[in-house]
């Protein structure tokens, strides 16, 4: 089920929040609501196009979980408009991440609210920017309750295609750069599913569970008409580094019984031989039975196995089952050289031989990574040539994904002029299929494929 990005951004605003809001605006309720009403679909549109671009889709994302942008907005909200300080500052904020996302300016976005709503333009200039403000704190607190990864935010804006299209018009997609309604709705669904193809898209996991919002604000409105009842999540993985295993005090147990166990089998051979030379072969021949059914008993098939090889001198050889899941490495990069990292590898080991790479590479604290160990994933073999990786890893604006010897590169990665195609085939050899990705030739396939 898909969410509602318009009902978040309106149940953030209750109608005494709109009330304090219009106070300080010197404008009725009603006009607030009004501009509201028709500058945030427009808003919704321009993110979404934002998403057509895998260099677009990563930086939002940056921008969405920023420190500029207020996951609890709906909850400071009350506290902020209780001043004109709070909504000046408010509306400066939400103007600059406007602009930021954007890249243009966005007074001809209000002054073309301001001559749809009748509404002067000073006021409109200022409920535009508060605007963006809410909704880009919303959908962040929206990402971080359902544990998003960057594969859900052009998924979601994609969504709201339909609840927008009848509230958009060309006044207001031409002014954000967007072309004509017409042009617009016929072609960005395509262009936004191929770039949230690209992204990985696990499976679900629960979302926290949190109080009830704030009823919506009642002032009709065309967006308001448009809100479904429920706002359903886009659920989303847990973003932590983990690794499941036994615990110590099991382990402990185990060492402590075997010790034991040991220690009179020991002693039984040395009286053995010492008092009856004839129970010698015996002892020999038994010893090492006892040791692993009495470990066995209370430990687990692989510590028994462990056991039972240390007694004899042998090594006990085991055809296990291969791990299900490729191993997979995630790079993005900022403009400023900054990596973010993602990766599933298969131990605590590999895990930390990436991270002390991009300590050694980087320094602490100038990167990002989310890196998971997963006993049930093949060992990454990549790991092995991660050092020459590590300039793509430093490029502005790379992207680069490995699947286990499936390998993307994207954004300047994938420019020909960079010659990073040929130098990562170079460097990982035959096993390893390297390709570019193409968002342009991507996006005509999805649209041929409708």
């Amino acid at each position: 089920m898909s969410v509602n990005v318009i009902q978040l951004f309106r149940s953030a605003l209750p109608d005494a929040v709109v009330r304090q809001l219009s106070n300080c605006l010197g404008l009725p309720p009603d006009a607030t609501a009004r501009v509201m009403d028709v500058a945030t679909p427009a808003l919704v549109a321009g993110l979404m196009n934002k998403c057509t671009t895998l260099d677009g889709a990563r930086a939002l994302f940056a921008t969405i979980l920023g420190q500029e942008v207020h996951a609890d907005i709906g909850e400071q909200l009350p506290r902020i408009f209780a001043s004109t300080t709070g909504v000046t500052q408010l509306s400066s904020t939400g103007r600059q991440l406007l602009e930021h996302t954007f890249e243009r300016r966005i007074d001809g976005l209000s002054d073309t609210v301001s001559m749809q709503t009748g509404v002067p333009a000073h006021a409109t200039h200022a409920v535009t920017g508060i605007a963006c403000s809410i909704l880009m704190g919303v959908l962040k607190r929206h990402l971080l309750d359902h544990r998003g990864n960057i594969g859900v935010l052009p998924t979601m804006l994609g969504q709201q295609l339909p609840i927008i299209a009848p509230y958009l018009n060309d006044g207001l997609t031409t002014v954000l750069g967007l072309g004509g309604v017409s042009a617009f709705v016929n072609t960005i669904g395509a262009q936004v599913r191929a770039v949230s193809a690209h992204f990985e898209h696990p499976a679900a996991a629960p979302a926290p569970v949190r109080s009830p919002a704030e009823p919506a604000v009642s002032t009709a409105g065309p967006a308001a008409a448009a809100a479904p009842a429920a706002v359903a999540a886009v659920p989303q993985p847990a973003r932590e580094v983990r690794y499941a295993g036994p615990s110590a005090k099991h382990w402990f147990g185990i060492a402590a019984l075997s010790a034991l166990v040991g220690a009179i089998v020991a002693m039984l051979t040395w009286v053995a031989l010492a008092y009856c030379p004839s129970a010698t072969d015996f002892f020999a021949h038994h010893a090492v039975a006892a040791t692993t059914a009495t470990v066995s008993s209370s430990a687990t098939p692989e510590a028994a196995r462990d056991s039972a090889a240390s007694a004899s001198g042998k090594v006990q050889t085991e055809t296990a089952a291969d791990p299900a899941k490729d191993s997979q490495l995630v790079v993005t990069v900022d403009k400023r050289g900054k990596p973010t990292v993602t990766a599933t590898v298969q131990s605590i080991a590999e895990r930390s031989a990436l991270l002390n790479a991009l300590t050694k590479k980087f320094g602490a604290g100038r990167f990002s990574a989310d890196i998971t160990a997963d006993d049930n994933t093949k060992a990454a073999d990549w790991l092995a040539h991660i050092d020459a990786l590590m300039p793509l890893l430093a490029t502005p604006g790379a992207e680069m994904k490995i699947d286990g010897t499936r390998v993307e590169l994207s954004g300047a990665a994938a420019e020909a002029k960079s010659g990073w195609l040929d130098r990562v085939k170079s460097l990982l050899g035959a096993p390893y299929q390297v390709s570019a990705f193409d968002a342009a030739q991507a996006a005509q396939t999805q649209a041929q494929a409708q």
